[in-house]
Parts: structure tokens; C-alpha cells; sequence
């Protein structure tokens, strides 16, 4: 019974809603239609929206355009009004610029030209552009001429303010190196007229030059102090400054040294120009200390050309080297006695002249190391080759002259042989003297070793620094020296009809390129052969 109750309940229930859900569905009919049209009228809208955003992006890049077209324009306008203002105050400059040189202030004439000089980088486009440079440069050149007078006063005086003025002067008119060449005009002057009175000194060569590297040293001192008042880069006026007097002198220190050894006998040629060299040695140490300071500021390229300068004088007769070191081996041996009229006088010659030759030999292997640094090796052991074989053969014919002294070479007789104590004791002096003869030989030949080791180590020694005045000066020995080898190198091949490798011939190349050629010579070639030659020449690559 109750669940029929609850079943009729549960029908009245769902019968009022399906009646109220019929009731309802006109309205909601109505109300899809309305949304429907409102949606539609929506899409109708933003269309007409995106045509005005398209036209409207349509009108803004015409704008734009026009906006753009309209600033060049405006920016023209400027350049011609700019234009038109500066040959203006070109004209007026022109007109004012002859009073202005009247009254002959470098300051103001300065001034003018600047201006005049600033007007005309408006005026390119100009069809008379050409005629005014060429109008401005004469204007210069007559300020040039105007000031050379008061320009070599202020130069000899060392007037720090009036060198400040002409340099500021000089520096506006882009014309600094014509001022630098007067500075390097007053100077160079000043120290080949003390040359010149060293020449005409009675002192000798190496005395001369050490006066003269003196005044070059303390020149170096007392202008480096004035220079950086003044230049903007002093270590590198006065490295010019040295290179361009040491290139002008007269005579030259090549003909000094040229002279100097026609008047010295063959034997002393050699030690006149070991005098020399450790003279210009003295000064580059001297000068490397006082560049100290400032070489990292300095122009490698014109630091290595002053080196160049100071050491070329030298560089031929370190190409000839071996063939000094021969001549000069030679003629201190032919002082060395082997032969005298007694057998004991010869026997004791023998005796000391071991001792002789081989101090001949350490003092030639000194010499090397002085001289070449160790780098004319090859023309040593040549040397050394000569004068040991020169020492053989003189040694030789001593023995075959005691053998005849003591009649070895007759023929024996059958007479009862007499016994002769001297020529025994001769004997063994003599077997004695070959044994000290074979262990000296031995030992000088190790000295020579590790000595020829040590100086080679010496360039692979993480402290050595090829761009010390030093270390160019080793570096710039060392090309020269591996250049004469890969020519006679080359020579050989050509003889025999071989061809050098390409590598061979790219090394070469770059040794002979000048420095400041060396970027441009090493652009073809492999990098990696022109990076390690600029390193072993201590070049910048």
C-alpha cells in the first residue's frame, strides 16, 4: 500500500515537470534565436572592425612614408643649410686670414686654420672642393715656414710651454710629423757635430765610439725627461731619433771599422772588432736599462730597427767569422816553435806546445760565444779544424826531423847496436807528449760540446725574452746566419739537381721579409709556419 502511495508520487512529480519543462521550451526556443541573431550582428561587427584595422594599417604606413620622406628632406635641408653656413665662414675665414697672418700669433693663425680645416669636411660635395684644399695646404705651409725659425729655437732652448704650443698647433693641423722631423733635424745635428769633433781626435776607434755612445746615452736621458712633457709617445721619438743619427753618420761607423782594421796586422783584426763589438754591446745594455721603463710603451718595430743599427756595422764580418777565426788561428800558431837545432830543444817544444794550441783553441771558442754568441758554431769547428790540422802536420814534421837527427831512417847495420839512454828518454817524452795530446783533445772536445749546448739552450730557456734589445739583437743574428745556411742549402740541392721542398722556400721567404713587410709577406703562406718565424724573430703577428 505505501509503495503504491510512493509510485503515484513519484508519477505526479514527473508529470508537473514535464508540463513545466513544455511550458518552458517556447521561451527558450525565443531566447536561441535571439542569441543566434546577436552572434550573427557580432560577426558582422568584427569584420567590419578588421577592414577599419586593415585600413587603418594601410593609411599609417603611407603616413610613415611620408613622415620618413619628409625627415630627409628636413635632414637635407640641414646638411644644405650646415653646408651653406660653413662656406660661409669659409669665405669669411678666407677674407680675414691674411690680417690674421699679419700680425703673426701662431695661437690665432692656428685657430683660423683649424676652423677653415673644419669648414671644409662640410664642403665635400662641393664642385670647388679640390681648390680649397690645395688653398688650405698653402695656407699651412706658409704657417710652417712662418713658425720654422721660432720652431728650431724653441728645439735647441728645450722651451717646454712654446713645444707644448707648436705641438697642439701641429697636431690640429695633422701635420706632427713635419714637426717631429724638425725636432729630429735639431738634434741629429747637435750629435753628429759631436761625432764629428771625435773624429778628429787621434784616440782609437773603440775609444771614439764608447764617447760617442756616451752622449748618445745621456742625449736618450735628458730628452726623455723634456719629451714626455711634451710628446704624446716619447719612446718612440727618441728610438727615431737615435736611428736616424746612427744612419747619418759621417764617416760611417761601417768605414770607421773598415779602416780601423786595414791598419792592424792580420793577427790582431779579430780582437780590434771583438773591441768594437763589445763596445756597441756595453751601449745596448746601457740603453736597453734606461728603455726599461718605458718599453712597453715603445714601438717594437722601430726598436728592433735601432737595434739593427747599432749591430749591423758587424753583421758581415760575423757572416765571415769562420774564416777570421782561421786566418788569425793560424797566424798565433806559426808563433808556436816545434823545431829547433838540438832533438831535446824540439822534444820540450813538443812538450809545450800542447799546452799552447789547446789554449789557442778555448780562447777561439771564447771568441765564438763574444763575437756571434755562439751562433758562427759552423765557422769555428772549421777554424778549429784548420788549426788542429795545421798543428798535426807541423807535428809530424818535428818527429820526422828527430828521426833523422837520430838516423832512424838508415838502414840497420850488423855492427853490435849501442845503446843511447837520451834517445830513449826523448822517446818517452815524446809518447808522453802524444798521450797529453790525445787526452786534452778529449777533453776540449767536451768542453766544446756542452759549451755549444749551453748556448743553444739558452734561446729554449722559458726566461729568454726576444724582445729585449738583447734578445733582438740574438734573434736578428740568428736570421742572418739561418739564412746563409738555407742558401747554401739551396746551392747544393741546385747542383744536384734537386728542388728545395716548399716549406723550405716559405721559412726563407719569411726570414728575408723586413718587419714592418712581415704581416703582408706571411698573408699566403701557412700560418702556422709565419706564426712560429714572427716568434722566433720576436715579431708582433
Amino acid at each position: 500500500m505505501k509503495l503504491q502511495l510512493f509510485i503515484q508520487e513519484v508519477n505526479n512529480s514527473i508529470e508537473e515537470s514535464s508540463n513545466q519543462a513544455l511550458q518552458n521550451m517556447p521561451r527558450v526556443l525565443r531566447d536561441i534565436e535571439a542569441l543566434k541573431q546577436e552572434a550573427s550582428f557580432l560577426k558582422d561587427q568584427m569584420i567590419l572592425v578588421k577592414e577599419d584595422i586593415k585600413r587603418f594599417e594601410q593609411d599609417t604606413v603611407q603616413s610613415m612614408q611620408v613622415l620618413v620622406e619628409i625627415d630627409q628632406v628636413k635632414s637635407r635641408m640641414q646638411l644644405a643649410a650646415e653646408a651653406l653656413q660653413e662656406a660661409d665662414k669659409w669665405s669669411t675665414l678666407s677674407a680675414d686670414i691674411e690680417e690674421t697672418f699679419k700680425t703673426q700669433d701662431v695661437a690665432v693663425i692656428s685657430g683660423k686654420l683649424t676652423a677653415m680645416q673644419g669648414s671644409l669636411t662640410m664642403l665635400v660635395d662641393t664642385p670647388d672642393y679640390s681648390e680649397k684644399c690645395v688653398q688650405l695646404e698653402a695656407l699651412k705651409n706658409r704657417l710652417e715656414a712662418l713658425t720654422s725659425t721660432q720652431i728650431v729655437s724653441t728645439f735647441n732652448s728645450l722651451a717646454t710651454d712654446q713645444a707644448k704650443l707648436f705641438v697642439r698647433v701641429f697636431t690640429e693641423m695633422d701635420r706632427m710629423p713635419q714637426l717631429l722631423a724638425y725636432y729630429y733635424k735639431c738634434h741629429k745635428a747637435q750629435l753628429l757635430s759631436v761625432w764629428e769633433s771625435i773624429c778628429q781626435s787621434d784616440a782609437p776607434l773603440k775609444q771614439q765610439l764608447s764617447e760617442f755612445y756616451d752622449t748618445l746615452l745621456s742625449t736618450w736621458h735628458t730628452q726623455l725627461q723634456w719629451s714626455s712633457q711634451v710628446f704624446r709617445n716619447p719612446c718612440e721619438v727618441l728610438t727615431v731619433l737615435m736611428i736616424q743619427t746612427l744612419g747619418a753618420m759621417v764617416p760611417s761607423i761601417p768605414d770607421c771599422i773598415a779602416v780601423a782594421l786595414k791598419r792592424c796586422s792580420g793577427d790582431s783584426r779579430l780582437d780590434v772588432l771583438l773591441e768594437l763589438h763589445q763596445t756597441a754591446a756595453n751601449f745596448s745594455r746601457s740603453l736597453e736599462a734606461a728603455m726599461q721603463p718605458q718599453l712597453g710603451e715603445c714601438n717594437l718595430l722601430k726598436v728592433a730597427e735601432l737595434v739593427s743599427c747599432v749591430y749591423s756595422p758587424y753583421t758581415t764580418y760575423q757572416m765571415q767569422y769562420g774564416d777570421l777565426e782561421e786566418t788569425n788561428l793560424l797566424i798565433q800558431l806559426s808563433a808556436v816553435p816545434l823545431e829547433h837545432g838540438e832533438v831535446l830543444d824540439c822534444v820540450l817544444e813538443l812538450t809545450h806546445s800542447v799546452q799552447k794550441v789547446f789554449g789557442l783553441a778555448a780562447a777561439a771558442v771564447d771568441r765564438c760565444v763574444k763575437f756571434t754568441d755562439g751562433l758562427g758554431v759552423c765557422g769555428l769547428i772549421k777554424a778549429l779544424r784548420g788549426l788542429f790540422s795545421k798543428y798535426v802536420s807541423d807535428f809530424s814534421v818535428t818527429l820526422q826531423s828527430i828521426r833523422k837527427k837520430y838516423k832512424l831512417e838508415d838502414t840497420p847495420t850488423s855492427e853490435v847496436f849501442t845503446e843511447d839512454w837520451t834517445a830513449f828518454q826523448n822517446s818517452i817524452r815524446i809518447i808522453a807528449t802524444c798521450g797529453e795530446l790525445l787526452r786534452q783533445c778529449g777533453a776540449f772536445e767536451q768542453q766544446l760540446s756542452n759549451k755549444i749546448l749551453g748556448r743553444a739552450g739558452r734561446f729554449l730557456w722559458e726566461g729568454f725574452n726576444p724582445r729585449s734589445l738583447t734578445g733582438l739583437q740574438e734573434g736578428h743574428l740568428c736570421v742572418c746566419f739561418i739564412v746563409v745556411i738555407t742558401d747554401y742549402l739551396s746551392n747544393v740541392m741546385d747542383a744536384l739537381g734537386l728542388q728545395t721542398s716548399r716549406t723550405l722556400q716559405n721559412i726563407v721567404t719569411l726570414l728575408r721579409a723586413k718587419p714592418d713587410e712581415y704581416r703582408q709577406t706571411a698573408k699566403p703562406l701557412p700560418r702556422r709556419q709565419a706564426s712560429a718565424v714572427a716568434t722566433m724573430r720576436g715579431l708582433e703577428y
